[in-house]
């Protein structure tokens, strides 16, 4: 495998290469502006040269492989095919669409182990928005197991390696293992953190604080009951607003993505219990190493797929429940009747080794994001950097030994122009995805917001952000790099 700690994926001619380079990664090299817009704008020429793509927002090779194999064999070929692990999940996916389409535009196949949405032309869009901001679909493990490409391993050590993830994660967050739950991905945790809050609150939709990552806000708003947001700058009256809208939950991120600010969540959730609101966060980006989420959460979700793996080729994720919740016992009767959709065997044992390393590895990052982040204020190109110390909110949640994670991001003075020649000329690995053990760099707001810069900018978040996580490298060759591409102003 390429050591892109030493080697990393930035050349021109390298667009569309996996990052890593493995048939499992999440992340593919764009490794130009212009590729990034290309991307968006689904140029074939540029689609064409893709080896790999983040696998909620499309299909994984291995996936498609199969789709195709399932296709092929089922003379298909006029029609859509998203696999899901099993027929009831597949079924969510097909009441969704039949809920936006005429009867008869989906049915289910189910092959083996696996249940296969196939779509007509009219519930296609329904189908990959269901793909896309639910994370149900199978990964690229189950497919390639499924292909015959790896070997299925045994239910006991699948078994073993998920006792052990949750063990783990149990003594970071200083929670019972029994409270852990593992999923396919980050936001079928939230999904089923969602379907949990629905057994008990029906209809409502949910109350989004502070600027969210896309899915967050999209899966609520349109495959539930709708989601409203607000930030703390532009709502006058926080608890006011909740009495307004009386929503089902709250949901949160410790902190944004990209502006990396934390709201005042002890305030809030005291504000949400006493109007009894159940509070759901996301810690993903500030990680339960770093900061003490839970205490002030009922459900904590986490995409497992980011800083706790930290080798970019794992989709998984995990919630929390709060012990100390008013709504426990609902909560895990509901998690019995939902049947959680669970983490493939195959990324279970994956995962389980990935992970054995992340508390040394947190605090590594978590340092040279800081020593970075000091680097970039001594220069004069920098016009705004955000970063979580300068958050007095996160620092009032950070744990006795923690730190502000691996992630930064800022803006160039010259806007746009300047931001195209710094990230063209950048020598790091570019591509979409965070908390790698390597330095992942892109212009986020492009990648998550295309289709709504302009709604975006009303938030003052500036499109041409460049957003970084920060990896394991030498300080100083990194800094090396990032001062060459500054240099080239």
């Amino acid at each position: 495998m390429r050591n892109l700690l030493k080697n990393p994926i930035w050349r021109s001619l390298e667009l569309g290469y996996s990052i890593p380079d493995t048939e499992h990664a999440v992340s593919v090299a764009l490794p130009t502006w212009k590729d990034v817009i290309n991307y968006e704008e689904k140029n074939p020429t540029c689609m064409e040269l893709l080896k790999s793509i983040y696998p909620r927002f499309g299909l994984n090779p291995l996936v498609k492989r199969l789709c195709e194999k399932v296709k092929k064999e089922s003379h298909l070929n006029d029609l859509s095919i998203w696999p899901y692990p099993n027929e009831r999940i597949a079924l969510k996916a097909k009441k969704y669409c039949d809920r936006n389409t005429s009867k008869g535009s989906t049915y289910i196949e189910r092959r083996h182990n696996l249940a296969f949405l196939i779509t007509r032309e009219s519930a296609s869009k329904y189908a990959r928005s269901f793909w896309q901001h639910t994370g149900l679909g199978i990964s690229s493990r189950a497919a390639a197991i499924e292909l015959g490409l790896e070997d299925c391993p045994s239910k006991s050590l699948a078994i073993e390696s998920c006792q052990r993830i949750k063990d783990r994660i149990s003594k970071f967050t200083k929670t019972n293992s029994n409270d852990v739950y593992l999923t396919s991905s980050g936001m079928s945790a939230l999904y089923t953190s969602l379907e949990i809050i629905y057994k008990l609150f029906p209809d409502r939709p949910t109350l989004q604080i502070g600027f969210p990552y896309v899915d967050v806000l999209k899966l609520p708003m349109n495959i539930f009951h709708g989601a409203k947001l607000i930030t703390e700058e532009n709502c006058k009256d926080i608890e006011l607003e909740m009495i307004k809208i009386n929503p089902a939950a709250l949901i949160i991120e410790l902190p944004s993505n990209p502006m990396l600010k934390c709201v005042n969540i002890k305030k809030i959730s005291e504000i949400a219990n006493k109007l009894n609101i159940p509070v759901i966060v996301d810690d993903t980006i500030g990680s339960n190493l770093n900061i003490n989420s839970l205490e002030h959460a009922d459900i904590v979700f986490t995409s497992l797929t980011k800083i706790f793996s930290g080798s970019g080729d794992i989709l998984a994720g995990s919630l929390i429940l709060n012990p100390k919740s008013r709504w426990i016992d609902q909560f895990r009767n509901a998690l019995n009747e939902i049947n959680l959709p669970m983490l493939s065997d195959g990324d279970m044992v994956s995962l389980e080794k990935a992970s054995r390393d992340v508390k040394k590895r947190v605090f590594e990052q978590n340092k040279a994001c800081l020593e970075l982040k000091k680097r970039l204020e001594t220069r004069k190109e920098i016009k705004n950097i955000f970063h979580p110390e300068n958050c007095p909110n996160f620092n009032s949640i950070l744990t006795s030994d923690g730190g502000y994670g691996c992630l930064l991001s800022f803006e160039l003075k010259g806007g746009l122009e300047k931001a195209k020649k710094f990230y063209d000329s950048l020598q790091i690995s570019k591509g979409p995805s965070l908390g790698t053990k390597f330095t992942l760099v892109c212009p986020y707001v492009l990648l998550a917001h295309y289709d709504e810069l302009d709604w975006v900018e009303s938030f003052n978040i500036p499109s041409h952000l460049i957003r970084v996580s920060v990896g394991l490298e030498d300080k100083d060759h990194l800094w090396r790099t990032f001062s060459e591409a500054l240099n080239n102003f």
